[in-house]
């Protein structure tokens, strides 16, 4: 199923009538002539029913579709089959796929349990009832900061999350790219223009660069915002406090609409991988983008990677602040098997399960803090350093904020910006009339 494309399309994959706290009378004004799509969706019947009958199974709705996290998912899923007894149903999905129809998922027939991330998009399926309380499973776990708990509470002040991994995003290189020609870290946004200027004149891209998928560029507007407008604007904008057509947002886009020309061209037509594969490639001289940028690289090329954070760019805000996301899992508000779901988060909570992480995918960081991490590569310690070194940390952009508003506004504007960057004005007065409508829903 394609992502929604109006509000009305979004509202009618949302909640069935029957959860409680719906605006019912909302729902159905503003998905007129489109209710037919209730209950159904690419998503809406993965569920399993394979825990219907036996009560030594669970399933696991999983959007880790990339071959490394689909590994180092089986291997977590077998080292709790060991220990528990119990089997695991493993239903993947595309990743993006999985996100953009979330919400047909958990009104039909989700698993036991399921992959999400923390933030607003946590609290937001919390908040309407698609989300088991996991309070329980938190008072067994061991390991997590206070952090991972606020970032895994609703509300209402219950738990919802379980976290298993976490990662920053920065601007990614390769050393012997940059050593042979000389290149010094950025620290400040003239640096970065006047690198990327030399890069250009080495015959290298720049900036590698896509957003077929509609997110990745979601990160670009991030860490602008952060850097010109600091955390908390930018954490009051994704929340709708703030307007989209103040000087503040537009400087934002003026300043990434300088920024275009130095970047990948064509990108709404290639994947994050492919431009991850650029780098790899020695095609391009730069990649914002997150740590698990690493899935692209293997051997002495993964040990070639390293980053930086993006550059100051008012130093009255600094560098400090960036985006780190947490996934983890969460689970189903009416789980076939509830008790085997409580033990499976338990179980992926854990030192057991994160040591395994770390033993098996170098391109991300885990939650619990008991695990071993002597196996840490390098980029991985210097990665778990810049987020304890960050003053703020952001969830994403989409995770940020309401799920309708991103998919169904923010995609498609972003999309168009660097289709066509120049009419700023026209594009943050739309976004606005549009934030209105939702966020006064």
């Amino acid at each position: 199923m394609s992502r929604p494309r109006t509000r009305a399309e979004y509202l009618a994959r949302l909640v069935p009538p029957s959860v409680a706290g719906l605006n019912r009378r909302s729902l159905l004004a503003g998905a007129a002539g489109s209710t037919a799509l209730l209950g159904t969706g690419l998503l809406a019947g993965c569920g399993s029913d394979s825990g219907g009958s036996d009560a030594k199974t669970v399933s696991l709705g999983s959007n880790q579709s990339d071959p490394k996290p689909k590994e180092v998912v089986a291997k977590v899923v077998d080292g709790f089959q060991t220990s528990s007894g119990l089997q695991v149903a493993v239903n993947t999905v595309d990743h993006n796929t999985f996100q953009e129809n979330i919400n047909n998922y958990l009104q039909g027939k989700p698993d036991d349990v399921f992959m999400w991330f923390a933030g607003y998009r946590m609290r937001f399926f919390a908040a309407r009832g698609l989300a088991g309380d996991l309070s329980d499973v938190w008072g067994k776990l061991s390991g997590m900061s206070d952090a991972f708990r606020k970032a895994s509470t609703g509300d209402d002040g219950k738990q919802y999350f379980v976290p298993s991994s976490y990662y920053p995003w920065a601007v990614f290189y390769r050393k012997s790219v940059w050593q042979q020609n000389g290149y010094q870290v950025p620290k400040t946004l003239d640096d970065l223009t006047a690198l990327a200027g030399e890069m250009k004149k080495d015959g290298l891209t720049p900036i590698a660069f896509a957003d077929k998928d509609g997110w990745p560029a979601m990160g670009t507007f991030d860490i602008l915002n952060l850097r010109i407008n600091g955390y908390q604007f930018h954490i009051d904008l994704m929340a709708g406090k703030e307007s989209w057509t103040s000087d503040k947002v537009k400087k934002v886009f003026d300043t990434w609409r300088g920024l275009l020309p130095l970047h990948q061209p064509d990108s709404l037509g290639r994947t994050w991988q492919e431009a991850a594969q650029s780098l790899q490639q020695k095609k391009s001289g730069m990649y914002l983008l997150g740590l698990f940028v690493g899935q692209q690289f293997d051997g002495d090329d993964l040990a070639d990677l390293d980053f930086f954070t993006f550059p100051e760019i008012d130093p009255a805000i600094g560098a400090k602040a960036l985006d780190a996301p947490i996934d983890g899992y969460m689970m189903a508000r009416k789980p076939k098997q509830e008790a085997n779901a409580r033990k499976l988060l338990e179980y992926v909570g854990s030192k057991a399960a994160a040591d395994i992480t770390v033993k098996n995918d170098p391109s991300t960081l885990v939650a619990n803090s008991e695990a071993d991490t002597s196996g840490y590569s390098a980029l991985q310690k210097k990665a778990a350093e810049l987020v304890g070194s960050a003053t703020e940390i952001a969830q994403f952009l989409d995770r940020d904020t309401r799920p309708d508003f991103a998919s169904t506004v923010i995609i498609p504007a972003l999309q168009q910006f660097i289709k066509d960057p120049k009419d700023i004005d026209g594009l943050t007065s739309s976004i606005e009339n549009q934030k209105k409508s939702i966020f006064t829903d």
